[in-house]
């Protein structure tokens, strides 16, 4: 079963991991940030998200921002020596580790996320994917979520909704354009070794098609 769900904000921020100093968008919303969009509104251990396609709704815009950002990380030996001797404080000090980090992102993006979820071993007996599809719908109607959807970082919240008719393409969206590769997922299969997933990103139309993470598109 599958379901299209509209979403739109002011500024979208998607950011390259091959950008390691300044954050740098994709061309449009990756699949991963698309699921955990998802997840945002609806999330239930019996049931798996599967992006299937993005359409692109607005015409493709960049700009620059500067963002405040903590420079500083505690690391997880800091922590557990502090848990087996509590000596001072453990925190940081947002005031005294905060630095300005230049920013492309996105500006006033509109995409419609199809998906279609498939079913985990931690379903319940009484779990159905009819019942996941209404509940889904319901809260897409009802404007419900776990906590506020964003796209690619919390600073930039997105506005969803139940798509009931798909937007035409914009103009300058028409024809085949090339986005790189792209950020599919990480693969979780093995806890101890989590790796990227990656595919060839391509908009035909303003639309694009996601392929499954078993295809040979997909490379680690």
């Amino acid at each position: 079963m599958s379901i299209k769900v509209e979403v739109s904000g002011p500024y979208a921020l998607f950011s390259r991991p091959e950008m390691k100093t300044e954050h740098v968008s994709y061309d449009c919303m990756t699949p991963s940030a698309a699921r955990g969009l998802l997840e945002s509104v609806y999330w239930h251990p019996g049931l798996r998200w599967v992006i299937d396609r993005i359409y692109v709704r607005a015409p493709i815009r960049f700009t620059n921002i500067r963002r405040n950002e903590v420079k500083d990380t505690i690391n997880a030996r800091t922590v557990k020596a502090w848990i087996a001797k509590p000596k001072g404080e453990l925190y940081l000090a947002a005031s005294e580790s905060i630095q300005q980090r230049a920013a492309m992102v996105l500006r006033d993006v509109h995409y419609i996320i199809e998906a279609h979820f498939e079913m985990t071993d931690k379903s319940a007996p009484g779990d159905n994917p009819g019942k996941f599809q209404d509940i889904m719908k319901r809260r897409l109607t009802r404007g419900q979520c776990y906590s506020m959807p964003y796209f690619g970082t919390r600073e930039f919240p997105a506005k969803f909704e139940l798509c009931q008719e798909i937007p035409p393409c914009p103009d300058e969206l028409l024809g085949e354009r090339d986005l790189g590769w792209m950020l599919l997922d990480m693969d979780y299969s093995d806890p101890a070794n989590i790796t990227p997933m990656f595919f060839r990103a391509r908009l035909v139309d303003g639309m694009m098609e996601i392929p499954s993470i078993h295809s040979t598109e997909v490379v680690k």
